[in-house]
């Protein structure tokens, strides 16, 4: 197989195999793949653009029945640490985010069994009676784990969630969406067929949302791709991912421990990714996991955005890394690889080029 015509006949159109994405993957030149994954972002982004958005994580609650191997964040209902966040610390949050620009919240916690959809609908309803900021949280896990102790259905707690405030819905838990792997490092959390229902339900009711994966824990080349399968079948079937974000395993301070996956792997899936994914549209750099200078890279191997400066983030700082990032430093990190810095919304509106 001759990869030089392999990557022409996909840039012209030819949808990528499997088979296909292995044998790149394992045998093609890493620069030969980001020059063509950046080809393909090119053709769909002519204007040169890379966009960031500014929004704060805020944690609810960090207690956890999940207790995923590769998570440092949980805590037991009893533990000292563990608690459930108040109004007046939620506000505190989410006025010096609106202060900060933020435009977006990411309201994400654990599994906890005493808060049913109830605290959800109060919580979103509070936030949206006092701010006009776009709510996009709760995980697949969540939503099904808030339907199973509310007693309801998955479109039902969904539709209420929408009616609360909640309105768009992030990729996360999906980790890789295999259960060979998923019954490894988080045998409590849903299966791949739950993580893909809650989505398609979600794009049934018109609520958008992010595909994402976490690489490099106990996966392999073969489970990765299956994933990026699931989610292209989706995307095929719904349309409603907004963008693609994968981010490597941090391996600190959780039961699972293990190796931290290189670089240069994570930027050659990342290409392939842009190549594989033709059905979506934004593929995100995780400069978070990766540090600046590889999520700088990242935009020249398919990537057109960077997410979130990230005015707070606990989980990934909970396995020991900590990368920080102000607006005026993405500005300057998107400018130096010469494309044109914008910041978006969670819809992928331009809100302001710089």
């Amino acid at each position: 197989m001759q990869i030089s015509k392999l990557l022409e006949e996909i840039l012209n159109g030819q949808r990528m195999s499997n088979e296909e994405f292995a044998y790149l993957y394992q045998h093609g030149d890493l620069l030969t793949l980001g020059q063509a994954a950046n080809q393909a972002r090119e053709k769909r982004f002519p204007n040169n653009i890379a966009t960031f958005i500014i929004d704060r994580n805020i944690n609810y609650t960090n207690i956890c029945s999940c207790q995923c191997k590769f998570c440092a964040f949980y805590r037991h209902e009893h533990d000292a640490d563990a608690y459930v966040i108040d109004k007046d610390t939620l506000f505190a949050k989410i006025e010096e985010a609106v202060e900060l620009g933020a435009s977006q919240l990411m309201i994400q916690g654990g599994l906890n069994p005493n808060l049913t959809i109830d605290f959800f609908e109060d919580l979103f309803r509070s936030i949206k009676e006092r701010y006009a900021i776009t709510i996009h949280s709760l995980t697949a896990p969540e939503v099904v784990y808030i339907a199973k102790i509310s007693n309801l259905d998955i479109k039902e707690t969904l539709i209420r969630l929408q009616k609360a405030g909640l309105d768009s819905l992030p990729g996360g838990g999906a980790e890789v969406l295999h259960d060979e792997v998923r019954k490894h490092i988080s045998p409590r959390k849903i299966n791949t067929q739950q993580w893909l229902q809650v989505m398609r339900t979600a794009h049934e009711i018109g609520m958008k949302s992010t595909a994402t994966m976490m690489m490099g824990s106990i996966d392999h080349l073969q489970h990765r791709i299956y994933h990026l399968e699931k989610i292209r079948s989706l995307q095929d079937e719904t349309g409603g991912f907004r963008a693609f974000i994968m981010w490597t395993y941090q391996p600190g301070n959780n039961e699972l421990m293990g190796k931290k996956i290189s670089s240069l792997a994570y930027l050659r899936f990342l290409a392939l990714s842009r190549l594989y994914l033709d059905n979506i549209e934004h593929i995100q750099g995780s400069w978070v996991t990766q540090g600046k200078q590889i999520g700088q890279l990242s935009l020249l191997f398919g990537g057109d955005d960077l997410g979130s400066i990230m005015i707070e983030e606990n989980v990934v700082r909970s396995a020991g890394l900590v990368y920080k990032m102000n607006q005026e430093e993405m500005i300057n990190l998107i400018r130096a690889t010469g494309r044109k810095p914008a910041l978006r919304d969670t819809t992928y509106r331009i809100l302001e080029e710089y």
